[in-house]
């Protein structure tokens, strides 16, 4: 008994030990010096209260941009509200809550049940995009920091052609399908990553987020918002909302008078001509076309499926366990080289090699479904654009295009007919 109960104490001296070790992985270093290892400190997270703030903020500016837009027809009313949320929602919040952003954390929740999305990021994803769909894109007029901060920088804005617009327009979807594939995956927040005003808002960034920020700011200045018209992702969704909106800003308080001077002032080609009877809006000829580019739609979605997935390992290389795999696979000799970070990364984890193996399979898998999607999603897009080419709508006035419009009310300062 006596043995028995000292084996007894030293099996808990040593579960008590090692439960202590078991609390932290890496013991604390041991220096003669005396150094003593720091206390971690994580930064507080913002105040709940603020959180809120910034949503009540949100809903005021949307809502104030639409009375002026709507109801007291102000240039000048929606210019200082813009002036104000590029001061708030930019420079003192550093762009951040950003609804475009706000994409991948919906997408990543989506497809991710171990990430639970904030109720505020909720809020600013489906926000504006509610208010657009009743009032047209009142969030890209004041709302947006990114917008607002193209907007103020316009000087002498060029008009370009509708083909060269065409061909750029079809980029911010590409953007939008690549952003949500890879938050789905947990692979990276590329909006965020590649936001060309970041380093504005926070006063500093990778020289290469410097260079692209400041040639947004100077194409912009002769190309009126090309973020917001050729690449934005959070647009195709305020696009299509907008489409739908039935109470959207109108040029003319009353009969438009064909002074075409509305066209002129719009900086952005979101106006529409009157039709013109040589347009032949329902000649047979443009029918059949239109018929034509509507049943090409499903072979468009099958090439782009196909074509896409052929890439799905390039688009996959980018995920961080794929890439890591891959190269250990293709020169074994980097699993012994600590030098490497990344390899001194997974080293330090819990995972082996055949578990780094088996996810990379998994995440692969993965992008192969995606890359279909994405391509089906692509190739619809290109069809509905090439049926679009062949339809045509009977206008009698100067109308402002509710997809692309930004509801900035500059033609309504240009249009000479009274309130």
């Amino acid at each position: 008994m006596k043995h028995l109960f000292y084996l007894l104490l030293l099996l808990l001296a040593f579960m008590s030990f090692d439960s202590v070790n078991a609390q932290q992985r890496f013991p604390k270093p041991e220096f003669e010096s005396g150094y003593e290892q720091p206390d971690v400190i994580v930064p507080e997270p913002r105040a709940l209260s603020l959180e809120y703030f910034d949503v009540i903020i949100l809903i005021i500016v949307l809502s104030l941009t639409a009375y002026f837009a709507l109801k007291s027809r102000s240039r000048r009313g929606i210019l200082l509200l813009s002036i104000f949320s590029l001061a708030y929602f930019g420079f003192y919040r550093e762009g951040c809550i950003c609804s475009i952003g706000s994409i991948q954390n919906m997408a990543l929740s989506l497809f991710n049940d171990s990430y639970a999305v904030s109720w505020t990021v909720i809020a600013f994803f489906s926000i504006p995009l509610l208010f657009t769909l009743f009032f047209g894109r009142v969030f890209c007029a004041t709302a947006c920091p990114l917008g607002v901060i193209q907007d103020l920088l316009i000087i002498k804005p060029i008009s370009i052609p509708k083909w060269v617009q065409k061909g750029l327009g079809l980029f911010p979807y590409i953007y939008l399908g690549l952003a949500i594939l890879y938050a789905a995956t947990a692979t990276d927040f590329v909006i965020c990553r590649f936001d060309p005003f970041v380093g504005i808002f926070r006063m500093g960034a990778s020289f290469f987020m410097v260079i692209l920020g400041v040639s947004f700011v100077l194409i912009g200045m002769f190309v009126a918002r090309p973020y917001c018209r050729f690449v934005c992702p959070y647009g195709v969704l305020l696009n299509w909302m907008s489409r739908l909106s039935k109470n959207h800003l109108s040029i003319t308080p009353s009969k438009c008078i064909q002074c075409n001077l509305c066209e002129n002032s719009c900086p952005f080609d979101a106006i529409e001509k009157p039709s013109v009877d040589k347009e032949k809006l329902n000649s047979p000829k443009n029918i059949k076309r239109f018929k034509i580019a509507a049943f090409m739609i499903p072979v468009w979605v099958l090439l782009g499926g196909f074509a896409v997935s052929q890439a799905y390992e390039i688009l996959a290389s980018v995920h961080p366990d794929v890439y890591l795999a891959e190269m250990i696979i293709e020169n074994p000799s980097l699993a012994n080289d600590l030098e490497n970070i990344d390899v001194k990364t997974f080293m330090s984890s819990d995972r082996s090699m055949d578990d780094l193996v088996k996810d990379a399979k998994i995440i692969l898998n993965q992008f192969y479904y995606g890359s279909w999607i994405l391509g089906a999603f692509i190739g619809f897009i290109i069809g509905v654009m090439l049926m679009q080419q062949f339809r045509y709508r009977k206008r009698v006035d100067f109308e402002p295009n509710k997809g692309e419009c930004f509801s900035c009310a500059r033609c309504i300062d240009y249009c000479p007919v009274e309130k």
